[in-house]
């Protein structure tokens, strides 16, 4: 390529390089970008998707594909020919080709698995009979192992020999005959010490591993807990399975932090990005949540029929309606999504609702004396201008008001610190806890407090 083509913006040469159709021309130009580069690409130009993954060298094809969006890779499957699909299948990882072709349906795994050849299908299928969102999904078999007898010299050898088709080389694996783990030894230690040096030696049994079964966020954890690139996977019996990688474990981590989001927005998690899901499908997503809130506020008005004899008595009560349920569900919703991100990072276990009610409790005492108090001298601050505003018992009209909002405010940061512990408490995901959904429990229940209070304070005056 020319220096005049290279200073050109790749938009522009790719555009040129597309109109010349000549294969080899577009097969040598993908070939010199970078992978990310090629992957915007794919999502400018979708017209020529295909041809773009089709005329990459099929490593580079495979780096591609596996990194693009579902629905990419899907439409781009379905129009390459036969030959191309298995040879990009078979360069797949086989964790990548694992979470690929558990998005399909049943039928098209059954087809693409017939273009494996034999020992990438097997693998395939074992990993497919591991439980959804389990630790199995994610590993691959690609690793290096060793034995304890085994020279530094010797493993050396056999990092020349494995190390280019394994998934990492940071960590190589120490087993015995029987394919038990012993012990997993950093890259380093075998670069800083002698060749004639056994791996005996430099084993010290300190080895983190997970098993295939565990869930995806508990591997999570435990990269976090243990600073590691890679842990092992082994069977009950300790035998070493596969491995799994921190790039596996932080698509996990991004696929989770977008459903606990989605989730808290009170929208059901969502499978696909959002402008290539059908409109009919993103409807059924967030109708559900919709109506069940609907339903929980319809009780709203139930509580303020309920208090109907009051309000006509107190029209002025009806005036501050808003302020008491909003300040009540934004306090909710504080604290509902304060709790859920610091359970999500683990800083906040089942064990500790003690001590989050009490400092909740404090909280909202806090928080409701202060917007007590700015309610207070809103009703008096309006009283000084239009003195007929809020009639002869203003005083009292405040001072409900205000105590009002102290009750509501704290019972709104209980509720919503409460409510994600239980539902964990339960086995369900604390995101369901949602902020709509404290909001609108708190504001059913902000009412019953609002007009208790006044019937306390204004009892004999107005009521």
């Amino acid at each position: 390529m020319s220096l005049e083509q290279e200073q050109q913006p790749l938009r522009e040469q790719f555009e040129a390089v597309i109109k010349t159709e000549d294969k080899l021309r577009l097969r040598d130009f993908l070939d010199h970008q970078n992978i990310s580069d090629v992957t915007d690409l794919i999502y400018e130009y979708p017209d020529h998707e295909s041809s773009i993954i089709a005329n990459m060298s099929v490593h580079r094809a495979a780096s591609t594909f596996k990194i693009l969006e579902f629905p990419t890779q899907k439409r781009i499957i379905q129009t390459l020919p036969p030959n191309i699909i298995a040879s990009l299948l078979n360069e797949l990882p086989p964790d990548d080709r694992t979470d690929f072709l558990e998005e399909l349906p049943s039928n098209v795994v059954r087809e693409l698995i017939k273009l494996l050849n034999p020992e990438e299908r097997k693998i395939t299928l074992s990993l497919l009979g591991y439980p959804e969102n389990s630790i199995g999904r994610l590993m691959t078999p690609d690793y290096v192992y060793v034995y304890p007898e085994n020279t530094i010299e010797e493993v050396f050898a056999t990092i020349r020999k494995h190390g280019k088709d394994s998934e990492t080389i940071n960590v190589i694996y120490v087993i015995n005959e029987k394919g038990e783990l012993l012990d997993d030894i950093r890259i380093r230690d075998f670069i800083l010490n002698p060749p004639d040096k056994k791996v005996s030696e430099l084993m010290d049994s300190r080895v983190v591993s997970l098993h295939p079964d565990d869930d995806q966020e508990t591997a999570s954890e435990v990269f976090k807990m243990n600073n590691r690139d890679a842990l092992p996977v082994v069977s009950k019996s300790n035998k070493l399975l596969g491995i799994i990688t921190i790039d596996d474990i932080l698509w996990v981590a991004s696929e989770e932090f977008s459903e606990d989001i989605q989730k808290i927005g009170g929208t059901q998690a969502f499978d696909e990005p959002y402008l290539e899901m059908p409109i009919l499908r993103l409807f059924k997503k967030r109708i559900i949540w919709l109506v069940v809130l609907f339903l929980g506020e319809m009780l709203t008005a139930t509580a303020m029929a309920f208090f109907e004899d009051e309000i006509a008595k107190a029209v002025v009560l009806a005036l501050f309606v808003p302020l008491i349920i909003s300040s009540g569900g934004n306090s909710g919703s504080q604290a509902s999504t304060l709790i859920i991100q610091a359970m999500a990072v683990g800083e906040i276990t089942i064990s500790d609702w003690w001590r989050v009610m009490r400092r909740e409790i404090i909280s909202g005492l806090l928080l409701g004396s202060v917007l007590g108090i700015i309610g207070f001298f809103r009703i008096l601050i309006w009283h000084y201008f239009a003195p007929h505003l809020y009639g002869e018992h203003w005083m009292s009209v405040g001072t409900t008001v205000g105590f009002a909002l102290v009750g509501v405010v704290l019972w709104g940061t209980i509720a919503g610190s409460m409510l994600p512990i239980i539902l964990k408490r339960l086995g369900a995901d604390p995101a369901v806890s949602s902020a709509p959904f404290v909001a609108t429990l708190v504001d059913v229940t902000g009412l019953i407090i609002y007009f208790s209070v006044a019937f306390m304070i204004l009892s004999g005056s107005l009521l």
